[in-house]
């Protein structure tokens, strides 16, 4: 296991190399959450009132700190979850790109104003914060996905508490000493280390106003009913199983780039993840070959060791997983084409699965389950009309329970555009990987179906899940004006 608790204390291991213990970290007990949720309850009431402009420059200072220690915090990061450094550099820019984004919208916290139907009377709404927040994120994305919850629920006046993935807790605790380094008062921003329990016990507590969740689609759904117990705002970011569409006309040096990168970036451990693969059985005898060798050279076999851009399993729980939906797959009447097996169980450095390709029906288990592993399963049509093909490719893509991310390749501009308007997903990418979301305004983060409840991520959308609205009237007519009666005319 990449996470080994020993009594109060877990012990934090690289899963590329399980015998280095990357942080050691206290895990907190019942009396520690009960005075955490307190000093949010009093933080809330101090930040709540600070002019968001003041807020933001705490949000620009904690960006230039990750600024200056990008290559320190992108080497932990590289250590805990085991991710390449050049995606751990990304991935820390990436905090950096949040909090610059939305210590913009310190500025920009803007409501509506709108026309009463009475004359001498002003209507207008304002954004207004709620109250302490919990963020629940995981160990994929251990800094990125914190700042993507934490940056807007600060920036809107909320405090929080933070529960990292306990398979990757020092990127979330860097990331809350970052954010107290840069002036933020006392108790606004907390960090609970442990596991499930420790979550559960924080949602169960009628003070927290907010939960924001990533992760699996049960945890979400248990998270969900409890929420709504006491009327929490709930944001659920959840599975994915990603198609890729890819017609006969497409640039396929472009389409292998794409796929290598969907499919087995971070070892398909990604909601994004290319899953599925949809493509003519001619097309992909074109690119089968070539790609199998790009794939082969993610891992050594001969010397046991990763390439410095594959990522290993996260656990050995997780690794036994992804083994087992690839044999059952397999059982079922699915087609090893390469891969398929399991490269290192952590008996030499790490948990280290084997780049894999299957052929399947859009039918098996495979085909509609979220494998978190770097599996692709390939889903040959055999249609040569484009117009034909795009209708059986899209109703495969759509014929799943999620609706995250799906990607279409094509030179044919009109039938690109028509897909992108088909997709049943919250993201759509032509001639693109499904994986690769940007941040920023228009850059919304989020799924349909049971991707998630329909809450968003990464762009100005973020702040519907940290803010209320509150509708203010003000009448200067200096007499009783009544709603629809008062101009109500009887004609």
């Amino acid at each position: 296991m990449s996470a080994v608790i020993e009594g109060s204390l877990l012990l934090n291991k690289n899963p590329s190399n399980i015998s280095e213990v990357v942080s050691e970290h206290k895990i907190c007990a019942p009396f520690e959450l009960d005075q955490m949720v307190y000093e949010s309850q009093q933080a809330f009431e101090v930040w709540s009132k600070t002019p968001a402009p003041e807020r933001a420059k705490c949000l620009a200072r904690a960006a230039q700190l990750y600024a200056d220690h990008k290559e320190h915090y992108s080497k932990i990061l590289h250590k805990e979850n085991g991710k390449p450094l050049d995606e751990a550099r990304g991935e820390i820019q990436e905090v950096i790109d949040t909090l610059e984004f939305f210590a913009g919208e310190g500025r920009r916290l803007y409501g509506m104003v709108g026309n009463s139907e009475m004359p001498d009377k002003s209507i207008f709404t304002t954004r207004e914060p709620i109250g302490p927040a919990l963020l629940i994120t995981a160990w994929n994305f251990p800094a990125a996905v914190p700042s993507w919850k934490a940056a807007p629920c600060l920036i809107a006046g909320n405090s929080f508490i933070l529960k990292p993935s306990e398979h990757a807790p020092l990127s979330g605790k860097i990331f809350i000493d970052v954010l107290n380094e840069s002036g933020l008062p006392h108790g606004v921003a907390q960090l609970a280390v442990g596991g499930a329990d420790i979550a559960k016990n924080l949602l169960a507590r009628d003070e927290i106003k907010i939960v924001s969740f990533t992760g699996s689609t049960t945890v979400g759904r248990e998270i969900a009913t409890e929420a709504a117990r006491s009327f929490k705002k709930c944001a659920l970011e959840l599975g994915g199983k990603n198609s890729c569409i890819v017609m006969d006309d497409a640039n396929l040096e472009l389409v292998q780039e794409g796929l290598i990168w969907g499919a087995y970036g971070t070892a398909g451990q990604r909601c994004t993840s290319t899953s599925r693969l949809i493509i003519n059985k001619s097309t992909f005898s074109k690119i089968s070959k070539p790609f199998q060798e790009s794939i082969s050279k993610l891992y050594d076999i001969a010397n046991n060791r990763p390439s410095d851009k594959y990522c290993p399993i996260i656990t050995a729980k997780q690794l036994r997983k992804v083994d087992d939906l690839v044999k059952e797959a397999i059982a079922e009447g699915a087609e090893l084409v390469c891969g398929g097996k399991i490269l290192d169980d952590g008996s030499h450095q790490g948990y280290f699965y084997e780049p894999t390709i299957l052929k399947v029906k859009p039918d098996m288990k495979i085909a509609k389950t979220e494998v978190f592993g770097p599996v692709l399963s390939v889903i040959e049509l055999d249609e040569p009309k484009p117009e034909a093909f795009l209708e059986q490719a899209v109703a495969i893509a759509n014929d799943i329970n999620y609706g995250l991310s799906n990607a279409i390749y094509t030179e044919n501009v009109n039938l690109g555009m028509k897909s992108l308007r088909r997709l049943e997903s919250g993201l759509v990418y032509l001639n693109a990987p499904t994986i690769g979301a940007e941040c920023g305004g228009a850059s919304f983060f989020g799924g349909w179906k049971q991707t998630g409840n329909g809450s968003r991520e990464g762009g100005v959308a973020a702040l519907d899940t940290y803010t209320q609205y509150k509708t203010i009237s003000i009448d200067y007519s200096a007499s009783l004006q009544k709603a629809q009666i008062s101009n109500y005319r009887n004609d």
